[in-house]
């Protein structure tokens, strides 16, 4: 196994810290669900690029990975995929929680992905895929 560069150790640890304690509180922290998340939106594949330009085995936007990834971050490498997601996720469990009071359930966590301003009254696909993904995490 090749080893990993210290300074891609850094960048994830550094992304996972920066989680803090509201990430904890949110329904979505299990890796089953990153898992699921990620088999759902490209079959788990790291190198997928959506039909829009997505980017990631969490298919997200490049605007999106722009915002949250530090500039050494590699959309094609599963750590660093992962700590972007979970930093997007960070913030919009926050403020789910913030508004809700409550954490997420599987299939709010799913639309806060995919379509986070219909979290309240997702469009119909949206509430379909939403569907099909807590099937992946059951």
């Amino acid at each position: 196994m090749k080893p990993v560069a210290p300074k891609r150790w850094m960048l994830v640890a550094s992304l996972a810290l920066g989680l803090g304690v509201a990430w904890g509180s949110c329904a979505a922290c299990g890796s089953n669900l990153w898992a699921a998340l990620a088999e759902f939106e490209s079959g788990g594949n790291d190198l997928a690029v959506g039909s829009v330009g997505e980017i990631s085995r969490y298919q997200i936007r490049p605007e999106i990975w722009h915002r949250y990834a530090p500039p050494e971050a590699n959309w094609r490498q599963r750590p660093d995929a992962l700590a972007v997601a979970k930093k997007i996720m960070q913030e919009r469990c926050a403020r789910f929680e913030k508004t809700y009071h409550r954490t997420p359930t599987n299939r709010e966590f799913y639309i806060l992905w995919n379509a986070p301003a219909q979290v309240k009254r997702p469009h119909r696909i949206v509430a379909q895929r939403a569907a099909r993904f807590c099937k992946l995490v059951s």
